[in-house]
């Protein structure tokens, strides 16, 4: 391919990409960014630099970032030792003290990063604006510490701060009635606050290319889940691990008036760039129905 080849085939995917620019203009849109795509500084700068376009061209997104690893790391640097249950942190206080020291510092890291790149953003947790509001979560009756259920999200901060041309970056720690902290599975964060800003989109990156009918057969990925078939995956047996809260959170949002919720590999660059600029994506599209994808197809 010449150099003008090159010129036209990037002015075509330019020109390919304008519906979608205005399809989703003006739009919120929440990034839940957690995984491997966080670890690597390559693939960092790629979900920041996405996230910038996506601002840029006239969208307006929130990212409710995790940390999971990087707390586990500095735990064990400081000599102690990860429990979980069901996949989530057994959580007491010295355990939360450095939970939202590391998560600020990711937190604020991402802030810069975007700030960068000539995007305003501000990190703000749940604390901040009394945003989250939380009850003690139990699993299986058991007391995991200092562990959190997304009770009431107050929209009035992220608003504030959308309003006002800023990229919210929000951190998964809360306060109960009695103001005491506590840490909240990033995915439960993300759906709460997609559902009660009545997100557009919500996407998850994640470390798998999205949602298997059969996990051991690479080849059986869905690319658009409805949710009818969704409530047959869960019932059949078939998802598990860490996927059986993340797919029922999706489905939760998609009830609660989310439109679409995508499932991504973080792990591929300009993940979300393929989601949102072209007419299939990648990954899984968790929606009401089949005529609602077929609609929102767009022509070009």
């Amino acid at each position: 391919m010449d150099n003008m080849d090159q010129i036209l085939l990037k002015a075509q995917i330019l020109s390919e990409a304008l519906p979608y620019i205005q399809k989703f203009n003006n739009k919120k849109v929440v990034v839940k960014y957690g995984g491997s795509a966080m670890l690597d500084d390559a693939l960092q700068m790629n979900v920041i630099r996405d996230v910038a376009l996506l601002k840029i061209v006239g969208m307006k997104p929130i990212i409710v970032h995790g940390g999971g690893k990087e707390i586990t790391s500095w735990l064990k640097k400081l000599g102690y030792e990860s429990t979980f249950v069901e996949g989530l942190r057994v959580t007491d206080e010295t355990t939360m003290e450095i939970a939202e020291m590391v998560l600020g510092k990711v937190n604020k890291s991402l802030v810069q990063m975007l700030e960068k790149l000539g995007v305003k953003a501000v990190g703000i947790s749940g604390k901040d604006g009394a945003t989250l509001k939380v009850e003690k979560r139990y699993v299986n009756n058991r007391d995991i510490g200092l562990v959190g259920n997304v009770k009431e999200v107050n929209v009035g901060l992220i608003d504030t701060l959308l309003d006002n041309d800023f990229v919210p970056v929000i951190s998964p720690i809360g306060l109960d009635d009695n103001y005491v902290n506590y840490n909240i599975n990033a995915d439960d964060v993300a759906c709460a606050v997609a559902t009660a800003i009545g997100a557009e989109k919500l996407v998850f990156l994640t470390d798998i290319e999205g949602v298997y009918a059969d996990p051991g057969d690479k080849s059986s990925l869905i690319s658009v889940l409805t949710l009818e078939k969704a409530d047959e995956l869960l019932a059949s047996g078939f998802v598990g691990g860490g996927m059986l809260p993340k797919i029922k959170n999706c489905v939760d949002a998609v009830r609660n008036g989310v439109t679409r919720v995508h499932i991504l590999d973080g792990r591929i660059p300009h993940c979300l760039l393929l989601e949102f600029f072209t007419n299939k994506g990648i990954g899984t599209a968790i929606i009401r129905s089949e005529n609602l994808f077929d609609n929102e197809v767009v022509q070009v």
